[in-house]
């Protein structure tokens, strides 16, 4: 005889439903309501046929499952390989911002080594929009990389602006950060092997914060003092 535990596991939602009420109704027991449901929905191919169908169903529908997270995980792991790339001995996050949008500048970057290094920067970078804040983080980091004799440095930065435009074709370069991006240009020619990645504003926390603390305290700095 089958036993109950394969019944419910077989059994559809509705199924059940039509079980426990004709145990109420009936006054007999759950296991054996369900079975004469069962016994029902599988007419003359007999109970055994139904469970072997139904059990068949429920793994085709779990295979289908495990493929649908082996799937997203495989699409998951892309984006991480394109966001990240492959690990290099040096590795560092930028960010800039402008409070107000133009207003004061305050860069934020991070730059960590094979040897434990970990560099940080936050500091004010004077008056100019968001973009010209994310060029002045980008050039800071790579001068500290330079002093710092990295090699095999990936570079990281939220801003598409940037990432572009320094690894843009001229032609398409944007005329107002020309400055900016001969000058950073000239130090990724010094370092050599530097691969720079856009990265989404959420994987660039720590730059970010960096960043936004420099322009606070440029702010701050800026501000009238009433006892002067």
């Amino acid at each position: 005889m089958i036993e109950f535990r394969h019944l419910i596991a077989i059994a559809y939602k509705g199924e059940r439903v039509a079980s426990r009420r004709l145990a109420a109704r009936t006054g007999i027991s759950e296991e054996t309501a369900l079975r004469a449901t069962l016994e029902t929905a599988a007419g003359a191919d007999g109970l055994a046929h139904l469970l072997a169908e139904r059990k068949a169903i429920l793994a085709a529908s779990a295979a289908r499952a495990a493929a649908r997270i082996a799937d997203k995980a495989a699409a998951n792991a892309a984006r991480m390989t394109r966001h990240d790339g492959t690990p290099t001995p040096w590795r560092a996050w930028f960010d800039g911002s402008a409070r107000p949008n133009p207003g004061r500048c305050g860069i934020g970057a991070l730059l960590t080594g094979p040897r434990a290094e970990r560099i940080e920067i936050s500091e004010p970078a004077g008056y100019g929009n968001s973009s010209e804040a994310e060029y002045r983080a980008l050039i800071a980091v790579l001068e500290s990389a330079l002093r710092a004799g990295a090699r095999g440095l990936s570079i990281y930065g939220d801003s598409q602006v940037v990432i572009n435009d320094v690894t843009g074709a001229d032609a398409a370069a944007a005329p107002s950060l020309a400055g900016l991006r001969t000058q950073a240009r000239a130090l990724i020619g010094q370092l050599g092997g530097v691969a720079l990645r856009w990265i989404p504003r959420h994987k660039n926390g720590e730059a970010d914060a960096l960043s936004r603390r420099a322009a606070t305290a440029s702010l701050a700095s800026s501000a009238p003092n009433p006892g002067a």
